[in-house]
Protein backbone atom coordinates (compact mmCIF):
# COMPACT_ATOMS: atom_id res chain seq x y z
CA UNK A 1 0.00 0.00 0.00
CA UNK A 2 1.28 3.59 -0.67
CA UNK A 3 1.86 5.99 1.68
CA UNK A 4 -0.98 8.22 0.17
CA UNK A 5 -3.39 5.95 0.68
CA UNK A 6 -2.28 4.28 3.91
CA UNK A 7 -2.90 7.74 5.24
CA UNK A 8 -6.23 8.31 3.42
CA UNK A 9 -7.45 4.79 4.16
CA UNK A 10 -6.32 6.16 8.29
CA UNK A 11 -8.35 9.53 7.85
CA UNK A 12 -11.41 7.57 6.17
CA UNK A 13 -11.48 4.97 9.32
CA UNK A 14 -10.63 7.52 11.89
CA UNK A 15 -13.82 9.99 10.28
CA UNK A 16 -16.01 6.10 10.29
CA UNK A 17 -15.15 5.65 14.40
CA UNK A 18 -15.70 9.68 15.02
CA UNK A 19 -18.96 9.26 13.67
CA UNK A 20 -19.57 5.67 15.36
CA UNK A 21 -19.17 7.13 18.77
CA UNK A 22 -21.24 10.26 18.06
CA UNK A 23 -24.76 7.84 17.03
CA UNK A 24 -24.06 6.39 20.61
CA UNK A 25 -23.98 10.00 21.90
CA UNK A 26 -26.79 10.90 19.97
CA UNK A 27 -29.09 8.36 21.35
CA UNK A 28 -28.70 9.45 24.49
CA UNK A 29 -29.68 12.95 23.46
CA UNK A 30 -33.18 14.71 24.53
CA UNK A 31 -35.09 14.64 21.38
CA UNK A 32 -36.22 18.45 22.41
CA UNK A 33 -32.47 19.32 21.82
CA UNK A 34 -32.24 17.67 18.35
CA UNK A 35 -35.44 19.57 17.34
CA UNK A 36 -33.69 22.98 18.93
CA UNK A 37 -31.18 22.28 16.66
CA UNK A 38 -33.05 22.04 13.45
CA UNK A 39 -34.92 25.14 14.38
CA UNK A 40 -31.84 27.00 14.89
CA UNK A 41 -30.60 25.33 11.74
CA UNK A 42 -33.43 26.77 9.69
CA UNK A 43 -32.60 30.39 11.06
CA UNK A 44 -28.65 29.98 10.44
CA UNK A 45 -29.55 29.09 6.81
CA UNK A 46 -31.66 32.54 6.28
CA UNK A 47 -29.28 34.24 8.43
CA UNK A 48 -26.35 33.38 6.39
CA UNK A 49 -27.99 33.21 3.02
CA UNK A 50 -25.51 35.91 1.32
CA UNK A 51 -22.74 33.83 2.37
CA UNK A 52 -24.89 30.80 0.86
CA UNK A 53 -25.22 32.63 -2.04
CA UNK A 54 -21.84 33.64 -2.61
CA UNK A 55 -20.74 30.02 -2.02
CA UNK A 56 -22.73 28.76 -4.62
CA UNK A 57 -22.21 31.53 -7.05
CA UNK A 58 -18.15 29.94 -7.21
CA UNK A 59 -19.43 26.22 -7.18
CA UNK A 60 -21.60 27.51 -10.63
CA UNK A 61 -19.24 29.39 -12.03
CA UNK A 62 -16.59 26.28 -12.19
CA UNK A 63 -19.58 23.77 -13.15
CA UNK A 64 -20.48 26.44 -16.54
CA UNK A 65 -16.60 26.81 -17.06
CA UNK A 66 -16.16 22.87 -16.92
CA UNK A 67 -19.31 22.35 -19.69
CA UNK A 68 -21.80 21.02 -16.92
CA UNK A 69 -24.92 20.83 -19.15
CA UNK A 70 -27.74 23.58 -17.83
CA UNK A 71 -30.06 21.19 -16.33
CA UNK A 72 -26.98 20.21 -13.86
CA UNK A 73 -26.26 23.83 -13.12
CA UNK A 74 -29.54 24.52 -12.19
CA UNK A 75 -29.92 21.51 -9.88
CA UNK A 76 -26.65 22.95 -8.40
CA UNK A 77 -28.02 26.47 -8.37
CA UNK A 78 -28.98 27.67 -5.14
CA UNK A 79 -30.90 31.02 -4.35
CA UNK A 80 -32.90 32.82 -1.60
CA UNK A 81 -36.59 31.02 -2.65
CA UNK A 82 -34.14 27.40 -2.71
CA UNK A 83 -32.76 28.47 0.64
CA UNK A 84 -36.17 29.58 1.97
CA UNK A 85 -37.40 26.37 0.74
CA UNK A 86 -34.53 24.29 2.47
CA UNK A 87 -34.77 26.34 5.89
CA UNK A 88 -38.70 25.31 5.63
CA UNK A 89 -38.48 21.94 5.50
CA UNK A 90 -35.84 21.76 8.05
CA UNK A 91 -38.76 23.50 10.81
CA UNK A 92 -41.15 20.63 8.79
CA UNK A 93 -38.80 17.83 10.03
CA UNK A 94 -38.53 19.47 13.28
CA UNK A 95 -42.37 19.41 13.70
CA UNK A 96 -42.79 16.01 13.14
CA UNK A 97 -43.01 12.79 15.42
CA UNK A 98 -39.27 11.45 16.16
CA UNK A 99 -39.73 7.74 15.32
CA UNK A 100 -37.36 6.97 17.80
CA UNK A 101 -39.16 4.33 20.56
CA UNK A 102 -41.97 4.15 18.93
CA UNK A 103 -44.02 1.11 19.49
CA UNK A 104 -44.58 -1.14 16.51
CA UNK A 105 -46.66 -3.40 17.72
CA UNK A 106 -46.64 -5.26 21.25
CA UNK A 107 -47.54 -8.50 22.83
CA UNK A 108 -48.21 -10.59 26.21
CA UNK A 109 -47.15 -14.23 25.40
CA UNK A 110 -49.15 -16.86 27.63
CA UNK A 111 -46.12 -17.53 30.10
CA UNK A 112 -46.57 -13.86 30.90
CA UNK A 113 -43.09 -12.30 28.70
CA UNK A 114 -44.48 -8.71 27.47
CA UNK A 115 -42.44 -8.40 23.86
CA UNK A 116 -42.31 -4.73 22.22
CA UNK A 117 -41.18 -4.24 19.25
CA UNK A 118 -39.63 -0.63 18.67
CA UNK A 119 -37.83 1.42 16.63
CA UNK A 120 -34.18 2.35 16.77
CA UNK A 121 -31.51 4.16 14.95
CA UNK A 122 -29.85 2.16 11.91
CA UNK A 123 -26.15 4.10 13.10
CA UNK A 124 -24.52 5.52 10.46
CA UNK A 125 -25.26 5.70 7.54
CA UNK A 126 -23.07 7.16 4.45
CA UNK A 127 -24.74 9.17 2.31
CA UNK A 128 -23.26 9.62 -1.38
CA UNK A 129 -24.50 12.24 -4.03
CA UNK A 130 -23.75 14.74 -6.69
CA UNK A 131 -24.67 18.65 -7.81
CA UNK A 132 -27.51 19.56 -5.28
CA UNK A 133 -26.67 21.13 -2.46
CA UNK A 134 -30.04 21.78 -0.73
CA UNK A 135 -29.88 17.63 -0.17
CA UNK A 136 -26.83 18.30 1.91
CA UNK A 137 -29.14 20.38 4.51
CA UNK A 138 -32.03 17.67 4.17
CA UNK A 139 -29.78 14.65 4.72
CA UNK A 140 -27.97 15.96 7.80
CA UNK A 141 -31.55 16.64 9.36
CA UNK A 142 -33.10 13.58 8.38
CA UNK A 143 -30.53 11.60 9.87
CA UNK A 144 -29.82 13.47 13.23
CA UNK A 145 -33.54 13.57 13.77
CA UNK A 146 -33.76 9.78 13.61
CA UNK A 147 -30.52 9.60 15.91
CA UNK A 148 -28.58 8.33 13.36
CA UNK A 149 -24.79 10.29 12.58
CA UNK A 150 -24.07 11.13 9.12
CA UNK A 151 -20.99 10.89 6.62
CA UNK A 152 -21.39 13.06 3.80
CA UNK A 153 -19.62 12.99 0.51
CA UNK A 154 -20.83 15.31 -1.80
CA UNK A 155 -19.91 15.92 -5.01
CA UNK A 156 -17.11 17.91 -6.15
CA UNK A 157 -19.32 20.42 -8.31
CA UNK A 158 -21.05 21.41 -5.38
CA UNK A 159 -17.79 21.91 -2.87
CA UNK A 160 -17.95 25.24 -1.84
CA UNK A 161 -21.19 24.93 -1.24
CA UNK A 162 -21.55 22.12 0.64
CA UNK A 163 -18.31 23.10 3.15
CA UNK A 164 -20.64 26.26 4.35
CA UNK A 165 -23.52 24.42 5.02
CA UNK A 166 -22.39 21.59 7.11
CA UNK A 167 -19.85 24.61 8.71
CA UNK A 168 -23.31 25.92 9.94
CA UNK A 169 -25.13 22.35 10.80
CA UNK A 170 -22.00 21.61 12.87
CA UNK A 171 -21.91 25.39 14.29
CA UNK A 172 -25.50 24.60 15.56
CA UNK A 173 -25.01 21.19 16.48
CA UNK A 174 -22.41 22.17 19.33
CA UNK A 175 -24.73 25.12 20.16
CA UNK A 176 -27.16 22.72 21.19
CA UNK A 177 -25.45 20.66 22.84
CA UNK A 178 -25.37 17.75 20.08
CA UNK A 179 -22.36 15.82 19.02
CA UNK A 180 -20.31 17.29 16.46
CA UNK A 181 -19.34 14.45 14.93
CA UNK A 182 -23.17 13.31 14.48
CA UNK A 183 -22.97 15.78 10.94
CA UNK A 184 -19.11 15.16 9.06
CA UNK A 185 -17.78 15.72 5.84
CA UNK A 186 -15.33 13.91 3.41
CA UNK A 187 -13.41 16.97 2.77
CA UNK A 188 -11.21 15.33 0.28
CA UNK A 189 -12.64 15.09 -3.85
CA UNK A 190 -9.95 11.56 -3.57
CA UNK A 191 -12.62 9.08 -5.46
CA UNK A 192 -10.95 6.55 -3.19
CA UNK A 193 -11.89 7.76 -0.14
CA UNK A 194 -15.14 6.62 -1.00
CA UNK A 195 -13.87 3.00 -1.84
CA UNK A 196 -12.14 3.13 1.79
CA UNK A 197 -15.40 3.70 3.59
CA UNK A 198 -17.64 1.08 1.55
CA UNK A 199 -15.44 -1.24 3.08
CA UNK A 200 -16.21 0.07 6.94
CA UNK A 201 -19.38 -2.45 7.36
CA UNK A 202 -18.38 -2.53 11.38
CA UNK A 203 -18.43 1.49 11.51
CA UNK A 204 -20.86 2.14 8.80
CA UNK A 205 -24.09 0.21 8.89
CA UNK A 206 -25.99 2.04 5.50
CA UNK A 207 -24.55 3.77 2.29
CA UNK A 208 -26.82 5.53 0.27
CA UNK A 209 -25.95 6.38 -2.90
CA UNK A 210 -27.57 9.49 -4.94
CA UNK A 211 -26.80 10.82 -8.43
CA UNK A 212 -26.15 9.24 -11.70
CA UNK A 213 -26.19 6.05 -12.33
CA UNK A 214 -22.90 5.22 -12.96
CA UNK A 215 -22.47 6.20 -9.01
CA UNK A 216 -25.07 3.81 -8.08
CA UNK A 217 -23.37 0.90 -9.35
CA UNK A 218 -19.94 1.46 -8.58
CA UNK A 219 -20.94 2.12 -4.77
CA UNK A 220 -23.14 -1.15 -4.89
CA UNK A 221 -19.70 -3.14 -6.16
CA UNK A 222 -17.71 -1.77 -3.69
CA UNK A 223 -20.02 -1.33 -0.74
CA UNK A 224 -20.16 -4.06 2.52
CA UNK A 225 -23.16 -3.11 3.94
CA UNK A 226 -26.40 -2.39 2.63
CA UNK A 227 -27.22 -0.18 0.12
CA UNK A 228 -30.21 1.90 -0.24
CA UNK A 229 -30.54 3.66 -3.70
CA UNK A 230 -32.53 3.94 -7.24
CA UNK A 231 -30.32 3.78 -10.31
CA UNK A 232 -32.62 5.77 -12.64
CA UNK A 233 -35.85 7.77 -12.89
CA UNK A 234 -37.51 6.43 -16.26
CA UNK A 235 -41.05 7.99 -15.48
CA UNK A 236 -44.12 7.13 -17.58
CA UNK A 237 -47.42 9.13 -18.25
CA UNK A 238 -50.32 7.15 -19.86
CA UNK A 239 -52.88 8.79 -21.14
CA UNK A 240 -55.96 6.39 -21.06
CA UNK A 241 -59.13 7.18 -23.47
CA UNK A 242 -61.36 8.21 -20.74
CA UNK A 243 -59.34 10.74 -19.71
CA UNK A 244 -59.90 14.20 -19.78
CA UNK A 245 -57.76 15.88 -22.23
CA UNK A 246 -57.65 19.15 -20.57
CA UNK A 247 -55.94 17.99 -17.29
CA UNK A 248 -53.75 15.33 -19.22
CA UNK A 249 -52.16 18.22 -20.97
CA UNK A 250 -51.75 20.11 -17.93
CA UNK A 251 -50.09 17.04 -16.03
CA UNK A 252 -47.78 15.87 -19.17
CA UNK A 253 -46.50 19.47 -19.43
CA UNK A 254 -45.93 19.77 -15.66
CA UNK A 255 -44.08 16.32 -15.45
CA UNK A 256 -41.87 16.57 -18.31
CA UNK A 257 -41.19 20.56 -18.16
CA UNK A 258 -41.22 22.16 -14.91
CA UNK A 259 -37.76 20.73 -14.01
CA UNK A 260 -36.44 18.47 -16.54
CA UNK A 261 -33.18 17.62 -14.48
CA UNK A 262 -35.15 15.67 -11.73
CA UNK A 263 -35.64 11.86 -11.13
CA UNK A 264 -39.27 12.31 -11.00
CA UNK A 265 -39.86 14.27 -14.27
CA UNK A 266 -41.82 12.33 -16.86
CA UNK A 267 -39.50 10.47 -19.88
CA UNK A 268 -41.77 8.55 -21.39
CA UNK A 269 -45.27 9.23 -22.55
CA UNK A 270 -48.19 6.61 -23.48
CA UNK A 271 -51.04 7.55 -25.32
CA UNK A 272 -54.45 5.30 -26.18
CA UNK A 273 -54.58 4.39 -29.24
CA UNK A 274 -58.45 5.61 -29.40
CA UNK A 275 -57.60 9.05 -28.78
CA UNK A 276 -53.99 9.08 -30.37
CA UNK A 277 -55.29 11.30 -33.58
CA UNK A 278 -56.79 13.71 -32.22
CA UNK A 279 -54.53 14.07 -28.85
CA UNK A 280 -51.25 13.82 -29.94
CA UNK A 281 -51.32 16.94 -31.99
CA UNK A 282 -52.48 18.87 -29.38
CA UNK A 283 -49.45 17.24 -26.86
CA UNK A 284 -47.22 18.73 -29.62
CA UNK A 285 -48.07 22.14 -28.95
CA UNK A 286 -48.49 22.26 -25.77
CA UNK A 287 -44.66 20.99 -25.38
CA UNK A 288 -43.44 23.57 -28.48
CA UNK A 289 -42.65 26.66 -26.06
CA UNK A 290 -40.16 24.39 -24.04
CA UNK A 291 -38.55 22.71 -27.39
CA UNK A 292 -38.95 19.19 -26.28
CA UNK A 293 -37.93 16.98 -28.80
CA UNK A 294 -40.53 13.96 -29.57
CA UNK A 295 -38.80 10.01 -30.73
CA UNK A 296 -41.82 8.11 -31.52
CA UNK A 297 -42.90 4.66 -32.42
CA UNK A 298 -44.25 3.93 -35.73
CA UNK A 299 -47.91 5.39 -35.12
CA UNK A 300 -46.27 8.53 -33.86
CA UNK A 301 -44.41 9.39 -36.56
CA UNK A 302 -47.09 8.76 -38.88
CA UNK A 303 -49.67 11.09 -36.68
CA UNK A 304 -46.85 13.63 -36.08
CA UNK A 305 -44.52 13.74 -39.24
CA UNK A 306 -41.51 15.73 -39.02
CA UNK A 307 -42.56 16.85 -35.14
CA UNK A 308 -41.41 13.70 -34.08
CA UNK A 309 -38.34 11.44 -34.64
CA UNK A 310 -38.30 7.65 -34.83
CA UNK A 311 -37.46 5.99 -31.59
CA UNK A 312 -34.76 3.71 -30.75
CA UNK A 313 -34.90 1.11 -28.64
CA UNK A 314 -32.88 2.24 -25.56
CA UNK A 315 -34.61 5.35 -25.98
CA UNK A 316 -37.50 3.31 -24.38
CA UNK A 317 -35.05 3.15 -21.50
CA UNK A 318 -33.63 5.69 -21.04
CA UNK A 319 -34.09 8.76 -18.56
CA UNK A 320 -33.16 11.86 -20.51
CA UNK A 321 -33.05 14.58 -17.46
CA UNK A 322 -33.69 16.74 -20.28
CA UNK A 323 -35.46 18.06 -23.62
CA UNK A 324 -36.43 14.60 -24.83
CA UNK A 325 -39.53 12.26 -24.69
CA UNK A 326 -40.10 9.41 -25.92
CA UNK A 327 -43.70 8.49 -26.89
CA UNK A 328 -45.93 5.65 -27.76
CA UNK A 329 -49.03 4.57 -28.66
CA UNK A 330 -50.44 1.38 -27.00
CA UNK A 331 -53.41 -0.55 -27.35
CA UNK A 332 -54.99 -0.25 -24.02
CA UNK A 333 -53.80 -0.65 -20.58
CA UNK A 334 -52.94 -4.25 -20.62
CA UNK A 335 -50.40 -2.89 -23.18
CA UNK A 336 -49.27 0.04 -21.26
CA UNK A 337 -48.70 -1.68 -18.07
CA UNK A 338 -46.55 -4.12 -19.92
CA UNK A 339 -44.15 -1.52 -21.64
CA UNK A 340 -44.04 -0.12 -17.91
CA UNK A 341 -43.01 -3.02 -16.75
CA UNK A 342 -40.48 -3.87 -18.82
CA UNK A 343 -38.57 -0.75 -19.61
CA UNK A 344 -39.43 1.41 -16.66
CA UNK A 345 -37.41 2.12 -13.63
CA UNK A 346 -39.69 1.37 -11.06
CA UNK A 347 -39.67 4.62 -9.70
CA UNK A 348 -42.88 6.69 -10.52
CA UNK A 349 -45.72 5.95 -13.42
CA UNK A 350 -49.00 8.21 -14.01
CA UNK A 351 -52.26 6.85 -15.42
CA UNK A 352 -54.69 9.68 -16.70
CA UNK A 353 -58.35 8.37 -17.20
CA UNK A 354 -61.91 8.88 -15.34
CA UNK A 355 -62.70 4.69 -15.18
CA UNK A 356 -61.87 4.08 -11.10
CA UNK A 357 -61.34 0.23 -12.26
CA UNK A 358 -59.10 1.15 -14.58
CA UNK A 359 -56.93 3.73 -11.93
CA UNK A 360 -57.15 0.67 -9.58
CA UNK A 361 -55.92 -2.26 -12.31
CA UNK A 362 -52.89 0.06 -13.09
CA UNK A 363 -52.01 0.89 -9.30
CA UNK A 364 -52.23 -2.58 -8.47
CA UNK A 365 -50.29 -4.68 -11.99
CA UNK A 366 -47.70 -1.62 -12.68
CA UNK A 367 -44.64 -2.29 -10.55
CA UNK A 368 -43.35 0.87 -8.98
CA UNK A 369 -42.27 2.88 -6.02
CA UNK A 370 -45.03 5.20 -6.44
CA UNK A 371 -48.39 5.32 -9.12
CA UNK A 372 -50.27 8.43 -9.32
CA UNK A 373 -53.55 8.30 -10.56
CA UNK A 374 -54.35 11.91 -11.98
CA UNK A 375 -51.82 13.66 -10.83
CA UNK A 376 -48.37 14.93 -11.75
CA UNK A 377 -45.18 12.46 -11.07
CA UNK A 378 -43.56 15.44 -9.85
CA UNK A 379 -45.54 14.83 -6.68
CA UNK A 380 -43.44 11.90 -5.66
CA UNK A 381 -41.11 14.07 -3.28
CA UNK A 382 -40.46 13.75 0.38
CA UNK A 383 -41.49 17.29 0.96
CA UNK A 384 -44.90 16.96 -1.48
CA UNK A 385 -45.37 13.65 0.65
CA UNK A 386 -45.40 15.15 3.90
CA UNK A 387 -42.31 14.16 5.11
CA UNK A 388 -40.28 17.09 6.06
CA UNK A 389 -37.71 16.36 3.36
CA UNK A 390 -36.61 13.07 2.01
CA UNK A 391 -32.53 11.54 1.53
CA UNK A 392 -33.79 10.09 -1.28
CA UNK A 393 -36.22 7.87 -3.33
CA UNK A 394 -35.76 4.09 -3.29
CA UNK A 395 -36.64 1.98 -5.75
CA UNK A 396 -35.87 -1.06 -3.66
CA UNK A 397 -38.25 -3.54 -2.46
CA UNK A 398 -36.86 -4.54 0.68
CA UNK A 399 -36.48 -2.17 4.23
CA UNK A 400 -37.39 0.68 2.09
CA UNK A 401 -39.63 2.10 -1.15
CA UNK A 402 -40.13 5.42 -2.38
CA UNK A 403 -39.47 8.52 -0.86
CA UNK A 404 -36.97 7.75 2.28
CA UNK A 405 -37.29 10.00 5.58
CA UNK A 406 -37.25 9.58 9.16
CA UNK A 407 -39.20 5.89 9.25
CA UNK A 408 -37.43 4.39 6.48
CA UNK A 409 -34.01 5.78 8.28
CA UNK A 410 -34.75 3.68 11.64
CA UNK A 411 -34.80 -0.01 11.93
CA UNK A 412 -36.33 -2.10 15.13
CA UNK A 413 -35.56 -4.37 17.82
CA UNK A 414 -37.60 -6.21 20.17
CA UNK A 415 -37.58 -5.60 23.90
CA UNK A 416 -38.40 -8.52 26.24
CA UNK A 417 -39.44 -8.11 29.86
CA UNK A 418 -40.01 -11.14 31.80
CA UNK A 419 -40.48 -11.78 36.08
CA UNK A 420 -38.19 -14.84 35.41
CA UNK A 421 -39.20 -16.83 33.50
CA UNK A 422 -36.92 -19.90 31.70
CA UNK A 423 -37.40 -22.01 28.89
CA UNK A 424 -37.82 -25.64 29.54
CA UNK A 425 -38.81 -26.75 25.90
Amino acid sequence: MSTHNYHLESECRELAERARRAARELIRVPKENIDRWLVRSAEMLVIRSSEIISSNEMDVEAAAANGLSSAMVDRLTLNSKRIAGMARGVRQIAELTNPIGAVINQQTRPNGLELTKVRVPLGVIFFIYESRPNVTVDAAALCVKSCNAVILRGGKEAKQSNRLLIEILRDTAVEVGLPIDAIQRVETTDRAAIDSLLTMHEQIDLAIPRGGAELIRRVVEKATMPVLKHFDGNCHVYVESSANLEQALAIIVNAKCQRMGVCNACESLLIDAAIADSFLPQVADALLPYSIELRGDHAVCRILGKRAVPATEQDWRTEFLGPILSVRVVAGIDEAIEHINHYGSRHTDAIITSRPELANQFALEVDTAAVMVNASTRFHDGYEFGLGAEIGISTDKFHARGPCGLEELTTYKYVVRGSGQVRTG
